[in-house]
């Protein structure tokens, strides 16, 4: 294969680098375009065509039902780790150790209270709110009550950030389904795992002890592995497009969740 595209404008001819992805893709780098040919773009609705970055996050084919985190299969993370182990492999590109996941789960836990104030403005929204909607504005209010986690420029400020997130997010979603519902609120317990956390939070019964089905949190756990990240898709470039701003994490995760809620995207699977 070339190393170079050419390309031919009139009279005049540009090269254009060919560069190759982790998974042995090829792409034309046309970073330099606008600048070597006097002015020229390119049009390509919907990106179809175009890639925004070089990653090794994940690699997503739909014709070929292959989708891989980091170069792991997702049939096998799907059976051999959780959900929160993916995570991290996710965010930091390898899997934790034992310890490392410990600490992880441990730094999340310490973030998993909300303000109470939040639910001043949960119980403002009235019944007939989608949830989507809801979820966007409580996690956008976030910044407002953990200003810290605006900060973006070190690793630190972006790992508190994360955990914060990671700690509270789960009690944004289970609070919103609840109070819809008109159920009383759930805040979690922190012997449980993550994810039996999340369902506990979500679904006990007022007044009945809550008790572990294995099956159902395998299940549940298994889901969120499975979309747990789809590529650079529309709620993802959300994210990545007003992260660049350095607005804050709570912000961008707010602007991917009005993207998700779109019927073209995650709305499509809406219960």
């Amino acid at each position: 294969m070339a190393d170079n595209a050419k390309l031919t404008i009139g009279d005049k001819s540009y090269e254009f680098p060919i560069v190759t992805g982790t998974e042995n893709e090829s792409a034309i780098d046309i970073a330099s375009l606008r600048a070597v040919t006097g002015g020229y773009t390119t049009i390509d609705p919907g990106f179809k065509n175009t890639g925004s970055c070089e990653s090794a996050i994940t690699f997503l084919n739909g014709e070929e039902g292959i989708l891989r985190y980091r170069g792991y299969a997702i049939e096998d993370l799907a059976e051999k780790a959780s959900f929160l182990e993916v995570v991290y492999l996710l965010i930091f590109g390898e899997l934790p150790t034992e310890e490392q996941l410990t600490k992880f789960h441990n730094d999340i836990k310490e973030e998993n209270h909300v303000d109470e104030d939040v639910k001043k403005i949960l119980n403002g929204f009235p019944k007939s709110a989608h949830p989507m909607g809801v979820l966007a504005s409580l996690t956008s209010a976030l910044t407002a009550f953990n200003p810290d986690a605006v900060n973006v420029d070190s690793e630190e400020d972006m790992y508190n950030a994360i955990v914060k997130l990671l700690g509270k997010f789960p009690v944004l979603v289970a609070w919103t389904m609840r109070t819809k519902m008109s159920k009383p609120l759930d805040y979690g317990d922190d012997s449980l795992s993550y994810v039996e956390n999340l369902h506990k939070m979500m679904f006990s019964k007022p007044n009945s002890e809550y008790k572990v089905d294995a099956t159902i949190i395998e299940a549940l756990d298994k889901l969120l592995i499975l979309h747990a990240d789809h590529e650079q898709n529309c709620s993802t470039s959300t994210v990545r497009v007003v992260g660049s701003s350095h607005a804050g994490l709570f912000a961008s995760i707010s602007a991917g969740i009005s993207a998700l809620w779109g019927p073209l995207h995650g709305g499509a699977n809406q219960a």
